[in-house]
């Protein structure tokens, strides 16, 4: 196989050229990080769920009009994506209280919020990911008023969407992040959901037990951590037809 260009490597996925102009590769690793890189460790077979589980979600957002940067699956830990650029800013949609809300507000974890929540933190590893106000990302031009309004209402119907998706599968979505990137044609630039959607940045909750079935099992150490991903791509029906024996892949291509 030709040698590819690597563009970035992050904490959980690398970016490589695509085959042809304005496409990218996406590889997915089973690296995983948390707060903020402090706690690195790895998750057998995560990339290779993280990737079904990603294309499986994002499919059936384009199909109710969503725009994403997903193309299509290429293998077992690959799939092709438009090109973006992406905004620095994270998009958190919160419908009940975990983590660092529960901290910051003294609530006891698991208590549904009034009405889903969304906050805003600025894409930066050196910072901590600090949360921001519309105002810093207008100012700082990382973003535009209507980029904004843009992605609100997308992570909104997103929230939706998944929330009712979930749920017919046993899942409470207790919150998630998003990231956009602006799509660039000849004559045009759109706001599309870029990035994945998966256990690594959904919390999800089993809605009869509460057991948690998310990155929450690795940044707590609370055990079984490939199970609660396996078990949310069975759910889904999107666990690899080989089964979980065939999850370790090899290292990502330098």
């Amino acid at each position: 196989m030709a040698r590819r260009r690597k563009l970035y490597e992050g904490k959980a996925k690398v970016l490589y050229e695509g085959p042809e102009p304005g496409t990218i590769i996406q590889y997915f690793k089973d690296d995983a990080t948390a707060f903020n890189n402090k706690k690195q460790g790895v998750i057998t077979g995560k990339g290779v769920l993280n990737n079904r589980i990603s294309e499986f979600l994002m499919t059936r957002l384009t199909e109710i009009g969503i725009p994403t940067h997903f193309v299509r699956r290429l293998n077992m830990r690959e799939q092709l994506v438009r090109e973006v650029e992406i905004i620095p800013v994270e998009v958190v949609i919160r419908n009940i209280a975990a983590g660092s809300i529960a901290k910051r507000f003294n609530l006891e974890e698991g208590t549904p919020l009034p009405r889903s929540i969304v906050e805003f933190y600025y894409k930066s590893d050196e910072l901590n990911d600090p949360m921001i106000a519309e105002e810093h990302i207008t100012a700082f031009g990382w973003a535009m008023p209507q980029d904004i309004d843009d992605m609100m209402a997308l992570s909104l119907r997103v929230n939706d969407f998944l929330t009712g998706l979930l749920l017919g599968v046993g899942l409470r979505l207790v919150d998630f992040k998003l990231e956009f990137g602006r799509y660039y044609t000849e004559d045009s630039v759109q706001i599309v959901l870029a990035d994945e959607i998966s256990p690594d940045n959904c919390r999800l909750w089993d809605i009869e037990t509460n057991e948690k079935m998310d990155k929450d099992r690795f940044r707590r150490d609370l055990g079984r951590v490939e199970e609660a991903y396996q078990e949310v791509a069975r759910r889904l029906g999107v666990l690899p037809e080989a089964g979980p024996m065939d999850l370790k892949g090899p290292k990502a291509m330098q």
